[in-house]
C-alpha cells in the first residue's frame, strides 16, 4: 500500500488486500506473486505470508487519510473479487471509496462473475470505476461482465497483452489501457496488437493508454508506439484536470 506508484495511470495504490491465485495466462509471470514471495517467511514483513491471501483492516481507512486528490489503484496487489472475500469486506471497501470522494478509484478485477453477480449491492458513483482484465480475445467475455455494472467509466486492462484484440466488442467502455508484459520470461508483444487495439479505440472515441512495450523490465522498450506515447484518459478526467490547472 502506498499514497504513490510507479503505474503510470495512477497517482497511488491500496492495498486492503493482498494475496491472490492465477485464474488464466496473463496471471501466469504475475509480477505481485513474484514480488510478494521474496520475502516469504521473513520475519514482521508485511509479506512473510508471501502472496497467500491476507485481509488488512487496518489498511480500510488509508485513502481518507490522504487529502490531496489522486488517482488511486485499488489492490495492485490482489483482486477485490476472489473467491474467498466476503461480500461484507468488500463493501467495506466500497463504503470508504464512496466517503473518499476527492479521490478517483480504479477498481479492476479479472472475476467479472463475482463483479457483475456483487454490483447491483454496491454503490458505483462517479468516482468509482469499474475495469476488467483481458489478455486474449479468449477472455472478452469479462468485458460483457462489466457492462453490466453502473459504473460510469468502464475500463479494459489489457496489460499483458498476449494476442490479437482487433475484434474486441468496446460498447460502454470509455478506456483502453495496453501494454506488454515485463520481468523474467517476459512473453513477446506483437507490434501488430496495440495498433490494432489503439485504432479499435479511435474509430469508438475510447480513451486509449499505452503504458509500455515491455521486456526484461517494464522500461525496457519505451512506451513509444508509432512515434508518440499514448497517455488518453476518460474525458470526465480529462475535464477534472483541466480544471485543475
Amino acid at each position: 500500500m502506498s499514497d504513490h506508484t510507479a503505474i503510470e495511470w495512477a497517482d497511488a495504490s491500496w492495498n486492503p488486500v493482498t494475496g491472490c491465485e492465477r485464474v488464466s495466462p496473463g496471471c501466469d509471470h504475475c509480477y505481485a506473486l513474484t514480488f510478494a514471495e521474496r520475502f516469504r517467511g521473513v520475519p514482521s514483513h508485511p509479506y512473510t505470508q508471501g502472496f497467500d491471501l491476507r485481509l488488512w483492516p487496518t489498511r480500510l481507512e488509508h485513502p481518507l487519510t490522504w487529502k490531496k486528490p489522486r488517482r488511486i489503484f485499488v489492490n495492485s496487489m490482489s483482486d477485490l473479487f476472489h473467491k474467498d472475500i466476503s461480500d461484507d469486506y468488500i463493501r467495506r471497501v466500497f463504503d470508504v471509496m464512496v466517503r473518499a470522494d476527492w479521490h478517483q478509484f480504479q477498481v479492476l478485477t479479472k472475476r467479472s462473475a463475482r463483479l457483475a453477480r456483487l454490483a447491483p449491492t454496491l454503490p458505483w458513483p462517479p468516482h468509482i470505476w469499474a475495469g476488467v482484465s483481458v489478455e486474449t480475445a479468449q477472455y472478452a467475455w469479462r468485458v460483457a461482465h462489466l457492462r453490466q455494472v453502473s459504473a460510469a467509466v468502464h475500463f479494459i486492462s489489457a496489460e499483458p497483452l498476449l494476442g490479437s484484440l482487433a475484434d474486441i466488442d468496446l460498447t460502454n467502455i470509455q478506456w483502453v489501457i495496453g501494454g506488454g508484459e515485463s520481468g523474467a520470461g517476459a512473453r513477446p508483444c506483437d507490434p501488430t496488437w496495440p495498433r490494432e487495439l489503439r485504432d479499435r479505440c479511435i474509430a469508438a472515441g475510447v480513451a486509449f493508454f499505452f503504458k509500455q512495450w515491455g521486456g526484461r523490465t517494464p522500461k525496457a522498450n519505451g512506451r513509444l508506439l508509432d512515434d508518440r506515447t499514448w497517455d488518453e484518459f476518460p474525458l470526465s478526467l480529462a475535464a477534472e484536470a483541466v480544471s485543475h490547472r
